[in-house]
């Protein structure tokens, strides 16, 4: 009979999900090779490079990958999905919701996953950062006469990559997973070709080598461990990526191509030094001799920069994520696909990125340098993952507490002992993404905060909506045509806007709709959960709208799809009355003086409701309020 359409049609989604999947997900730890090997045999590591530590080094990235990525990511944090979403703020989400609000350890766990999130923006800066400048830095390889232009040509490429982002990745994104294809077999076959002329390196696959290594190096195998952990940078992006593709794209990327080609490569990096020990001033790029210094240039930068651009998309995601959370101020958010709604493009997210890039690759002007800075952030988040992990199996999921703390203990164990070898590097490098963490986790903290401060204030001064609506209907009220919708926060009284249109204008609109806005701590709400309408009287609805925090809300749209609910809206009828809050800081309890202040800027250039919801302009009526925090 033949194979049935529907699974000839998976097969083909199947495919083109991993290819794609190869492109996305695994540019950042595909280009990881670029750059590790030089940086664990660094002078300063004081690691001597011998037969014995090339075996225990090499042993210890390949048993990496297997552990931490394979074991670790791949196989159990992949499970812990939000809905079939990944990524630390998804994942925060989820041990949120696993424990109680008053639970003693609700307020530490969105500390830990506010932290990773913080950290993984490090991440993302550093990412394009020292990928294009590893790349770049094999013309270094070929003719040191090209020293001075390393740096001004990373910068070039970088402007030009972020100076592309509002354009978005549509029509150059199907190229990426062929692209990287060729760029992991490549790694494959030169891994292959340096393993042939030194087989004996293969005796590194026994991870005996590996303990050997650590046991009898003791302290410098402790402080190598913190270049070690390079090899596995962009784990946590396969995480992240898991809404875009799924668990099993994701799962057959890495088993059947990157997994092996990283293996490969590794090793023969290592059968090269064995050979050569002179290449380690840069063994990637001394794999095939000077003929192959030029092709691999330009085909690593291409590897980099599809590499950086999937961490600048991933930015811009979870910065989507946060504000719907409530981490961060309302921003201009723009759509740079019709046919993919996860494609975004965050003005202001994308040329603070670009600054702090261009800064950091001027400054520490080596990819050698960044290496220090770039371990800390790595290890950092994938150390918030291990422990929210741990609430999701125990008290989600409500597995044994033993098999919970064997499941993660053996990888918080590790993930602990490659942040401390790192935190040794903090003057070295490593002080530039706590620095960088330490500035997001006080902006996230102070706007969590600052709203909540708001919201108490407004319920203090709240009056009950169904009381109010009694006592303004027992007198006699002018009302007019056309209807008036009045946003309202998540429990709040009578809006301020309603109160102040009454004591100006003294009247009310024939049809009043309240619109309550809810965003969950679920990615996505499904369109038919998504409106739920109350009948209040006297021709007065209670709307409430519910998002997940990677959904798009967009009112208008919304209230076109309400007719089904019983309300139908002429738009050239509504008017949307909003309220503009001007926000005072006190002496009184609060936050801290200066980040009161901090708070009130940020909220003074927040995106206005009106633009974040997509309500027209000329249908908006603003009136203002003040609020003390």
């Amino acid at each position: 009979m033949g194979v049935p359409l529907s699974s000839e049609n998976h097969k083909s989604s199947l495919a083109a999900l991993t290819i794609a999947a190869i492109g996305i997900v695994y540019g950042d730890i595909g280009t990881s090779p670029l750059y590790t090997m030089k940086a664990v045999f660094a002078p300063e590591h004081g690691l001597m490079l011998n037969p014995s530590n090339l075996f225990g080094i090499v042993s210890l990235i390949v048993w990496g990958l297997i552990i931490i990525v394979s074991l670790k990511y791949v196989t159990l944090v992949l499970r812990a999905n939000n809905r079939g979403e990944g990524g630390i703020m998804a994942l925060m989400s989820l041990a949120l919701s696993s424990v109680s609000k008053t639970s003693r350890w609700h307020y530490p766990l969105m500390l830990i996953g506010v932290f990773g999130a913080s950290l993984f923006y490090g991440d993302s800066i550093i990412t394009p950062a020292i990928s294009v400048l590893s790349a770049i830095e094999g013309l270094e390889v070929a003719t040191p006469a090209f020293k001075p232009y390393v740096v001004p040509l990373t910068v070039l490429v970088l402007v030009a990559l972020y100076a592309l982002q509002s354009r978005g990745t549509e029509g150059i994104g199907k190229w990426f997973g062929p692209i990287m294809i060729i760029w992991f077999v490549s790694l494959a076959v030169m891994g292959v070709i340096n393993i042939l002329k030194a087989p004996e390196i293969l005796t590194a696959l026994n991870p005996l080598h590996a303990l050997s290594f650590l046991n009898q190096n003791r302290f410098i195998a402790f402080i190598a461990l913190g270049a070690v952990v390079l090899a596995f940078t962009g784990a946590e992006a396969l995480y992240a990526d898991m809404g875009h593709f799924g668990k099993k794209p994701i799962r057959l990327a890495w088993a059947g191509m990157t997994f092996p080609a990283l293996a490969l490569n590794y090793l023969g990096q290592g059968g090269l030094l064995l050979s050569n020990p002179a290449a380690i001033s840069n063994p990637f790029y001394q794999q095939l001799g000077a003929w192959s210094i030029y092709p691999l240039v330009i085909l690593s930068t291409i590897a980099t920069v599809i590499a950086s651009q999937a961490t600048i998309s991933g930015t811009f995601s979870m910065t989507k994520q946060a504000i719907a959370l409530g981490f961060l101020p309302r921003m201009k958010i723009i759509h740079t696909s019709a046919s993919q709604i996860g494609q975004i493009y965050i003005p202001l997210i994308n040329w603070l990125q670009l600054i702090i890039v261009v800064i950091a690759v001027i400054g520490f002007t080596s990819s050698e340098n960044l290496a220090a800075a770039y371990g800390i952030a790595v290890t950092g988040t994938m150390l918030a993952t291990t422990v929210l992990t741990f609430f999701v199996i125990r008290y989600r999921w409500r597995y044994n507490i033993f098999l919970c703390w064997a499941a993660t203990g053996f990888f918080l164990m590790i993930d602990a002992t490659l942040f401390s070898s790192n935190v040794l590097k903090i003057l070295h490098g490593g002080w530039f993404p706590l620095l960088l963490g330490m500035c997001l986790l006080t902006i996230m903290l102070t706007w969590k905060r600052g709203r909540e401060l708001v919201f108490e204030n407004l319920q203090k001064h709240a009056i009950p909506l169904e009381d109010f609506l009694t006592s303004l209907f027992s007198a006699s009220l002018t009302r007019v045509p056309g209807t008036a919708v009045f946003l309202r926060g998540e429990s709040d009284g009578v809006p301020h806007a309603m109160l102040h249109n009454l004591s100006h204008n003294k009247i009310l609109h024939e049809r009043v709709v309240f619109l309550t806005v809810y965003i969950h701590e679920v990615p996505w709400v499904p369109a038919a959960e998504r409106i739920r309408i109350q009948d209040l009287g006297h021709n007065c609805y209670q709307m409430n709208l519910h998002y997940g925090f990677k959904d798009e809300p967009h009112i208008p749209q919304v209230l076109t799809q309400s007719n089904e609910a019983g309300l139908e809206f002429e738009m050239m009828t509504t008017s949307f009355f909003i309220a503009r809050q001007t926000l005072i800081a006190t002496p009184d309890a609060g936050m801290a003086p200066w980040r009161e202040h901090l708070f009130v800027a940020m909220s003074r250039n927040a995106r206005g409701a009106a633009d974040y919801y997509h309500i027209p302009s000329n249908r908006v009526i603003e009136l203002g309020t003040q609020v003390e925090i």
